[in-house]
C-alpha cells in the first residue's frame, strides 16, 4: 500500500548558457552560465524559495551547481552535488548545433524523435540516464519529512527521463513531456498511488525552449 506523506520534489532545469542560444547540443559537456543565465537563477530563486524547500540536491556540472547556489543562499541550506544528475552523455553530437546532428546523423536523430531507444552519438539510452538519475532523487526525497519539498536542480533531457521513470512512463512515451525553458521547472505531488505531475515547465511566460530537449 502505498503511503502519501504529502511531500513534493521540484525539478529544476538550469539558466541559460551560451550552448543554448547556439543550439549546440551540450549533454555531459561542463559549460558555464549566461549573465542571463545567472539572472535567470536568482529570478526564479526567489519563487522557490518561497516553497519553503527542506533540500536541495544538483548535478555537479557548472551551469546547475551555479543555479542551485542561488537558491542556496536565499535558503541557507545545503547543496548535495551528485555526478548521476548529470545531463545525457551523447558522445559525436556533444557540440553539435541541431543542424549538424541532423545533417551527419538524420537516421539516428529521427529514431531517437519517434521515441525508439537510441545511444545517441554512441552515447547513454534515455532509459540509463533514468536508471543513474531517478533513485538519487527517490533517496532524497524518502528522507524529507511528511509535506516536505526537494528541490532537485539538473538538466532538460534527465529531468524529463527521472519524471517518466517516477511517473511509472513507458520509455517510448517520455518524449511527450515537453521540453524545460531554461531556469523553469515541474512538480511532482506525492498521491495515493505514488507520484503524480501537478505543474510543467512552470516559472515564467512561455519562452522558447532552447537546449538538448527543444
Amino acid at each position: 500500500m502505498t503511503v502519501n506523506r504529502g511531500r513534493k520534489i521540484v525539478l529544476w532545469r538550469h539558466g541559460q548558457t551560451a550552448w543554448n542560444l547556439e543550439r549546440r547540443f551540450q549533454g555531459s559537456t561542463d559549460i558555464e552560465l549566461t549573465e542571463e543565465g545567472l539572472g535567470q537563477a536568482r529570478r526564479a530563486a526567489r519563487l522557490l524559495a518561497a516553497m519553503n524547500p527542506d533540500a536541495i540536491i544538483a548535478s555537479d556540472l557548472k551551469r546547475t551547481a551555479a543555479t542551485a547556489a542561488e537558491l542556496a543562499a536565499l535558503t541557507g541550506l545545503d547543496v548535495t552535488h551528485d555526478e548521476a544528475l548529470r545531463e545525457t552523455y551523447a558522445g559525436t553530437w556533444q557540440g553539435l548545433t541541431h543542424e549538424e546532428i541532423i545533417a551527419r546523423f538524420g537516421d539516428q536523430y529521427a529514431a531517437w524523435k519517434r521515441g525508439e531507444p537510441v545511444r545517441r552519438g554512441g552515447g547513454e539510452l534515455e532509459t540509463e540516464v533514468a536508471d543513474r538519475a531517478a533513485p538519487v532523487v527517490e533517496r532524497a526525497a524518502d528522507k524529507l519529512p511528511d509535506g516536505g519539498t526537494l528541490v532537485v536542480a539538473s538538466h532538460g533531457g534527465t529531468i524529463r527521463t527521472t519524471i517518466g521513470r517516477l511517473l511509472g512512463l513507458e520509455p517510448g512515451t517520455w518524449e511527450a513531456l515537453g521540453g524545460l525553458t531554461n531556469c523553469c521547472w515541474s512538480v511532482l505531488g506525492e498521491g495515493a498511488r505514488g507520484w503524480r505531475l501537478m505543474e510543467h515547465n512552470a516559472g515564467t511566460l512561455p519562452e522558447p525552449v532552447l537546449g538538448d530537449d527543444d
